[in-house]
């Protein structure tokens, strides 16, 4: 059984899910705006995948019986002078998201919730994903700087990046 503590701190990760979506919304609009479609079309796949984070994490406070609290989502920055920028941020971002992760781990860990580490487990591996996607990205806007038919290129690639539903979502009901 869930604790009252640990399910209030579940709803404020969907609350955290949902405004990281919303933020990676926002930069692939702004980045759309400035001509990089590609790199457009790789936020828009991370807010898809935040938004399905927001549904696992409420698919499980479902799962025991637990009620989901929606809060407002927060504003978010509307531009970044390049897609580094950009990028730079989401490195932040995910650093952000890890440790509210490794909260919920702990809250876990101190009940002896079994059930939940194990679930918890798979956001766990999803960040290194994501802090790891974010820093080769820096990467390779740093390299491709003073190149603009590089970052063209990256552009190009970052275009063919399609969501996969993760795999906690794959056997669920809508």
């Amino acid at each position: 059984m869930i604790s009252k503590n640990l399910a209030k701190a579940i709803n404020e990760q969907i609350n955290a899910e949902m405004w990281s979506a919303y933020l990676y919304l926002s930069m692939s609009q702004d980045m759309y705006k400035k001509g990089f479609k590609g790199i457009a079309n790789w936020f828009k796949i991370q807010f898809q995948e935040e938004q399905a984070h927001a549904e696992i994490f409420i698919n499980y406070l479902h799962s025991q019986d637990e009620k989901v609290v929606l809060a407002p989502i927060a504003a978010v920055d509307t531009e970044w002078a390049s897609p580094l920028a950009a990028y730079e941020q989401t490195l932040q971002h995910e650093k952000k998201v890890t440790s509210l992760i490794n909260n919920l781990c702990h809250i876990a860990d101190d009940d002896k919730d079994y059930a939940a580490q194990n679930f918890l487990a798979w956001f766990i591996d999803e960040q290194v994903e994501e802090e790891e996607n974010a820093r080769d990205l820096i990467y390779q806007c740093k390299m491709l700087e003073s190149n603009n038919y590089g970052m063209y290129m990256l552009d190009k690639e970052l275009a063919a990046r399609v969501y996969n539903t993760p795999a906690p979502l794959l056997n669920t009901a809508e």
